[in-house]
C-alpha cells in the first residue's frame, strides 16, 4: 500500500472499498506538473523562512526538477495505488532523496496545495482555450473573406426569412466566440495564485514571504485563508463559460448539419470530418458535428454537478470538493477538441452556390423589401405589411409568381406598385445592400 500524507493517529487500515472510493489519482494525475511547480515555489518559501537549509532546498529543488522534466517528456508514471497525485509525488521524492522529502510538507496542507495546483492548471488551460478560440475565429474570418459577396437565405423559425450575407452569418459566430474569449480572459485574470492558507487557519511563515514573481505567474499572500481553501468559484466560472461556448459551437454544428442535407445542399463537408454507415453504403454522415451537439449536454452536466456539489458545503474544506476535478478536466478537453475539429472543418468547407441561388429564387425572401417599397411611397408600415400579405396570399392561391403579375393585377392591391420597379427588388444583392443599419467591418 502506498504511503499517505496522513495517518499518525490511526491504528486501523482504511477499508479497501473506502480506499478505492477515496482515490482520485486516476484523474488528478493531470495536476502532476502543477503540483511539482507549487512544491518548487514552496521550497523557496521554506528556505526564506529558515525551515530549510540552502543545501536542503537545493536537493529538494533538484529532485523536483527531475520529476518535472519527466512529466514534460511524458515518461512520468503515476502510481495507481496512491491516494492522489500529491501523495504520489511526495512518495517519489521520499524514495529518491530519503527523509529530507518529509520536510517539504512543513507549513503546508493538501487543502492549500490542491487549490494552488488547480488554479495553475486553470490559468494554463484557459490561456490555451483562448488561443484555440482565436484560431477558430480566424478560420471563420478567412472563410467570410473568401466568400465576401455570397448571399444566402436567412432563416427564422427554420423558414425562409430574408437574404443575408454569408459573411454576416459567420460574423454572428465570430461575435459569440469573441464573448466566449472575453469571459475566459476575465476569469483567468480573476484567479489569484496564493499560498499560506495551510489547512484553513494560515501558517507561522511571515506573510511577506508569500509574495513573489513566478515564471509566467505571480504569487500573492492569502487574504483570507478560509476562503482560499474552500473557494471553487473559479472552477464553476470556467465550467459556466465552457458551457456557453459549447452551446455556441453546438448551434454552429446544427446549422452546418442542416445545410449539408440533400434538402438544403448548401455546403459540402470534407470527408475527413464525416463517417459512413455500416448498412447503407451511400451515407456520408457529419458525425463530428453531431457529437459537438451531443457533448453540450456533458458540458451542462459538468457545470451542474459542481454547483450541486458545492451548494451545501460548510466552511472550509470538505472532501466533496475532490469531485470538481473530473468535470473540470472533462469540459476543458471537450471544448478544446471541438474547437480544433471546427477549425479544420471550416477551413475545408465548400459552398454549393448553384443550390443556394435556387433557394434565393423564393419570392417570400423579398416580402419585407416590398413592404419597405410601399413605406417609401408614403404608406404606413402596418398598411404596407397587410397589402403585401394579401399579394402573397393571392400568389400562393393562384400558383402565380409576384414577378409574373401584370401591372393591372398589382394595382388591385395598391396603386403604389410600379411593376418595373418592384421587379428589381427580387434580387438578393439589392436586398442585403438595402439594409443600412449594420455597422459592418
Amino acid at each position: 500500500m502506498a504511503n499517505k500524507l496522513w495517518g499518525g493517529r490511526f491504528s486501523k487500515a482504511i477499508d479497501p472499498l473506502v480506499e478505492s472510493f477515496s482515490r482520485s489519482i486516476q484523474y488528478d494525475h493531470k495536476l502532476a506538473k502543477y503540483d511539482v511547480f507549487g512544491s518548487m515555489v514552496h521550497v523557496q518559501i521554506l528556505k526564506k523562512a529558515k525551515y530549510l537549509k540552502a543545501s536542503e532546498a537545493a536537493s529538494l529543488t533538484k529532485a523536483l526538477v527531475a520529476i518535472y522534466a519527466n512529466i514534460n517528456k511524458g515518461t512520468f508514471k503515476y502510481d495507481p495505488k496512491a491516494e492522489d497525485i500529491h501523495t504520489d509525488i511526495q512518495n517519489k521524492l521520499l524514495a529518491g532523496i530519503g527523509d529530507l522529502a518529509l520536510k517539504l510538507h512543513t507549513a503546508r496542507s493538501r487543502n492549500d496545495q490542491v487549490a494552488f495546483a488547480t488554479k495553475v492548471y486553470c490559468k494554463t488551460e484557459t490561456a490555451k482555450l483562448i488561443a484555440d478560440i482565436a484560431s477558430l475565429k480566424d478560420a471563420l474570418s478567412k472563410l467570410a473573406a473568401k466568400n465576401k459577396d455570397l448571399v444566402l437565405p436567412g432563416f427564422t423559425h427554420m423558414q425562409h426569412a430574408q437574404p443575408i450575407y454569408l459573411k454576416d452569418y459567420l460574423g454572428a459566430y465570430i461575435q459569440m466566440l469573441g464573448r466566449d474569449s472575453d469571459r475566459l480572459v476575465g476569469i483567468e485574470k480573476n484567479i489569484k495564485l496564493t499560498m499560506g492558507a495551510g489547512a484553513l487557519a494560515g501558517t507561522p511563515i511571515a506573510v511577506k514571504l508569500y509574495s513573489m514573481k513566478l515564471p509566467g505567474f505571480k504569487l500573492e499572500p492569502t487574504v483570507n485563508s478560509l476562503d482560499a481553501v474552500s473557494d471553487r468559484d473559479f472552477v464553476i466560472e470556467i465550467l459556466s463559460a465552457l458551457s456557453i461556448a459549447g452551446m455556441h459551437l453546438s448551434r454552429l454544428a446544427e446549422d452546418l448539419v442542416i445545410w449539408s442535407t440533400n434538402e438544403f445542399d448548401f455546403i459540402e463537408i470534407d470527408e475527413a470530418y464525416c463517417t459512413g454507415s455500416s448498412l447503407m453504403p451511400q451515407k456520408k454522415n457529419a458525425d463530428s458535428l453531431e457529437l459537438i451537439r451531443g457533448h453540450s449536454g456533458r458540458l451542462y452536466g459538468n457545470l451542474v454537478s459542481v454547483l450541486t456539489m458545492m451548494k451545501g458545503l460548510p466552511l472550509t474544506y470538505n472532501r466533496d470538493m475532490q469531485c470538481d476535478k473530473e468535470p473540470l478536466f472533462n469540459s476543458v478537453e471537450i471544448v478544446s477538441i471541438e474547437l480544433g475539429i471546427l477549425k479544420g472543418l471550416i477551413k475545408t468547407l465548400r459552398f454549393n452556390k448553384a443550390k443556394i441561388e435556387e433557394h434565393l429564387e423564393d419570392e417570400s425572401l423579398y416580402a419585407t423589401d416590398l413592404v419597405y417599397y410601399l413605406v417609401d411611397r408614403g404608406l404606413p408600415f402596418k398598411t404596407a405589411h397587410t397589402i403585401v400579405g394579401k399579394v402573397i396570399k393571392h400568389s400562393l392561391a393562384n400558383a402565380i409568381e409576384i414577378k409574373s403579375m401584370s401591372q393591372a393585377e398589382l394595382d388591385k392591391f395598391s396603386p403604389k406598385f410600379n411593376r418595373e420597379e418592384i421587379l428589381k427588388l427580387f434580387n438578393p444583392k439589392i436586398s442585403v445592400e438595402a439594409k443600412k443599419s449594420i455597422k459592418r467591418k
